[in-house]
């Protein structure tokens, strides 16, 4: 309770005045983090049984819950992710949600598994692959915000191995090693995001005030 009160009054000074971190927002970050992880641990399994036995009917079927779970918790991440410019927080979500609803069709329409349908008809990726440009923003953000390693290998690392798959030019081999080099990386991200201290995620509230109030003065 005290450090809940001290939380709650210690006041901050932004750019354009002073603000306050409530309990609201940390719980905020706290949802978005592990999201997050259980975005980047579902991937991570997904893609460890891919690369493991790719050619296992059980386990082909079993990635697309893996991914319904990825998809979910990256929906979770993007709802709570702090993003100071509003219409570039709304494109995310909605490719996001492009990028889902293309994968629940697929999966309904195909009498095979998501995964090997995508994997054998890569001109999904126009649907599909919008999650992963969502995805890519909050490497995108967490790059620019944090000046992570990772996120700024992983920012174009994503769009390089997809493009790549989509127009054929990578062999097999590099297509693995990009995926495993990408799942090493976003659990790196999650972990490091998850022993970061709360503030700095919720970023300077005197920019959201301010920046809803020229929203409001121009409506």
């Amino acid at each position: 309770m005290v450090l809940q009160q001290q939380w709650d009054s210690e006041v901050y000074q932004g750019q354009f005045g002073e603000f306050t971190i409530t309990d609201s927002d940390r719980v905020g970050v706290i949802v978005y983090r592990t999201s997050l992880m259980i975005a980047a641990l579902s991937f991570a399994i997904g893609s460890g049984l891919v690369l493991w036995q790719l050619d296992n009917p059980t386990i082909l079927t079993a990635l697309t819950p893996l991914y319904g779970l990825f998809c979910v918790a990256l929906g979770v991440s993007l709802a709570t992710i702090h993003i100071y410019l509003a219409p570039l927080h709304r494109l995310l979500q909605l490719f996001w949600g492009i990028g889902t609803i293309a994968a629940g069709w697929f999966a309904i329409q195909s009498s095979e598994p998501l995964a090997l349908f995508v994997y054998n008809q890569p001109v999904t990726l126009f649907g599909i692959g919008f999650v992963f440009v969502a995805l890519t923003g909050i490497y995108f953000k967490e790059a620019f915000c944090f000046n992570r390693f990772e996120t700024k290998l992983l920012t174009p690392l994503v769009p390089v191995l997809l493009l790549g798959h989509l127009v054929n030019m990578l062999p097999a081999t590099a297509e693995q090693v990009l995926l495993g080099l990408w799942t090493v990386l976003f659990l790196v991200f999650a972990v490091r995001k998850a022993m970061q201290p709360i503030p700095p995620d919720i970023g300077d509230k005197s920019v959201f005030a301010y920046l809803k109030q020229q929203r409001a003065a121009q409506s």
